[in-house]
């Protein structure tokens, strides 16, 4: 942080109520010098500036795991950069962002995250963090990221499997590679030969509009490559993440692997939660095209609920943005063919109002689940916690004063993001920040936006985190490969001289020998029987059971 943005100004906030992850109660809170100092009833100090939270709620700065400012598509670029990205993020209560590092084609990771860190750490309004995206699989990637771990403070890496072709082995051996750093795989699953295909036969049907992108890429791309993910994962000894689930089928496959207890962590996004994948149908091109993003939206209306109702079991940890926005004039690169549109949807700002929306006013989550979804699960998750995601003395000021009770329609003409589209045009939502505090600095109130063009910081992140690692640890302390100890195998001349016989002769074997089968008489089997106690097992014939072969001869009637 600049030294002439040093939060000089202590700051009480008084009347609220403070929410955490796990527990909510009224009290005041003290900052100083960009930290928590106190929280407790009835405060009184001199000299701080005094917020008047009463009625309100006292809650973590959001953390956006998911964003993507300044990425690059076919020779243009997201028009959200790391100042406006970062300026509208605090505009909705967002206090840190996770974006991602994608390095150029032949570059080396660790130039094109030096690059990365130039380019933000000039722009950002607010703090942030960088996970690593990986172009292919082989020796020098595996041996990158040990330099991207140790160095530069990452603890994640992002794969793409509707980007890049990788083998089974090839995504298992990265996450065996993940394990021994003891940092987390993000993976966007979609499998890429199964959509390529589907693209095809899209393309043979006279489809080229944007409705193609989600005719090409069905739920059973996505759930396909998640179900596989997992598995591999699983096999590996590595924990996973699965990056913005959009469909039914995909979060169902999530939730029962965490029924088998996988260690696999999820995140959805604000706009698979707030609008649908029907818009790609309208008639509009505009409109339709600046709805295109991967995995798609589903046309599914019941989507968004089931996707809530994970969330609220557990089953979906976070909520991302992933926020990759573009112009009209620059989706129009697909004017003529849907494979060239930019992918991408906005969401930084409006994130947390839409999952409060549709989350706590539906009475699915309350204000303690609405904290985790939005702050504390990615805080623990990325090994930020209890330094963020939490309102505790010590931790960092990142703070918002959210009315619950507020009111405001989302619109393209009021938010502040660099778009000129918004996917959630229209939405009634209640609940927004009222006052953003980010690292002691009050950055949101009832003025407008204070922010001021790189006073942000990188936040360096460590691996073998408790929350990712714990259980792991615990596994793998058990979980060795060990040869079964026998007696050597000596080959006698009994053996081999069995080995030479014809096998039409062999009247060794006590089963082929003996040609004479015998039957045994119901009480016998009743002795004898040790399977299941239905007619069968008890010796007796069903009615109805047909014998093809009985003493006697064959028959072809019903016994």
């Amino acid at each position: 942080m600049p030294e002439s943005e040093e939060p000089t100004e202590a700051l009480l906030i008084k009347g609220g109520r403070v929410v955490n992850d796990d527990y909510s109660f009224p009290a005041d809170v003290l900052i100083e010098n960009g930290k928590i100092k106190r929280i407790e009833q009835d405060l009184e100090v001199t000299d701080a500036r005094v917020i008047n939270a009463a009625g309100l709620l006292v809650i973590p700065g959001g953390i956006d795991p998911r964003t993507n400012f300044e990425a690059a598509f076919l020779g243009t670029c997201s028009v959200d950069d790391f100042y406006h990205g970062t300026r509208s993020a605090i505009a909705g209560g967002t206090t840190m962002i996770l974006d991602r590092v994608v390095a150029e084609t032949d570059e080396s990771l660790v130039d094109a995250f030096a690059k990365r860190r130039t380019l933000a750490d000039a722009k950002v309004c607010c703090d942030y963090a960088l996970c690593v995206s990986l172009p292919t699989w082989n020796d020098r990637v595996a041996d990158e990221m040990e330099l991207i771990v140790r160095d530069k403070g990452a603890n994640s890496f992002v794969l793409s499997l509707a980007d890049i072709d990788l083998s089974d082995a090839d995504l298992f051996h990265c996450l065996v590679r993940c394990r021994e750093l003891g940092v987390l795989l993000q993976v966007h699953a979609e499998d890429r030969n199964f959509f390529k295909e589907k693209e095809k036969e899209v393309i043979s049907a006279g489809i080229f509009g944007p409705e193609g992108h989600l005719l090409s890429r069905p739920e059973e791309c996505e759930s396909e490559a998640v179900f596989r993910t997992i598995v591999t994962a699983k096999e590996a000894g590595a924990p996973v993440y699965v990056a913005k689930v959009t469909s039914c089928s995909a979060a169902d496959i999530i939730s029962k692997a965490h029924k088998r207890g996988e260690v696999v962590f999820a995140e959805t996004t604000a706009a698979a939660l707030g609008t649908n994948g029907f818009h790609v149908f309208n008639t509009s091109w505009r409109h339709a095209a600046c709805h295109v993003t991967s995995p798609p939206l589903r046309a599914d209306l019941s989507t968004a609920g089931h996707l809530m109702d994970l969330l609220a079991s557990g089953d979906l940890q976070t909520t991302a943005s992933d926020n990759r926005t573009f112009n009209v004039e620059q989706k129009a690169l697909g004017k003529d063919d849907f494979r060239k549109i930019p992918s991408g949807v906005n969401g930084v700002e409006d994130r947390m109002s839409v999952v409060w929306e549709k989350g706590v006013m539906t009475g699915k989550v309350d204000f303690c689940r609405f904290v985790a979804i939005t702050s504390t699960s990615a805080a623990k998750i990325f090994n930020l916690y209890p330094q963020k995601g939490r309102v505790a003395v010590g931790s960092d000021a990142d703070l918002v004063v959210w009315d619950p009770s507020t009111e405001r329609i989302i619109s393209c003409q009021t938010h502040r993001q660099n778009c000129d589209f918004n996917v959630f045009e229209g939405l009634l939502c209640h609940g927004a920040p009222v006052y953003v505090i980010t690292g002691g600095r009050v950055a949101l109130d009832p003025d407008g936006l204070h922010v001021t063009q790189g006073s942000g910081r990188y936040v360096p992140l460590s691996g073998n985190g408790q929350e990712v690692y714990g259980r792991i640890r615990e596994r793998l302390k058990s979980w060795k490969l060990s040869p079964v100890e026998r007696e050597p195998y000596v080959v006698t001349a009994a053996s081999e001289a069995a080995k030479s016989s014809p096998s039409g002769d062999d009247n060794s074997n006590p089963i082929t020998a003996d040609k004479t089968f015998h039957l045994l008489s119901n009480e016998d089997q009743d002795k004898d029987s040790s399977g299941p106690d239905d007619d069968r097992s008890r010796g007796k014939r069903p009615a109805g059971y047909r014998v093809n072969q009985p003493p006697g001869g064959k028959t072809s009637q019903l016994w």
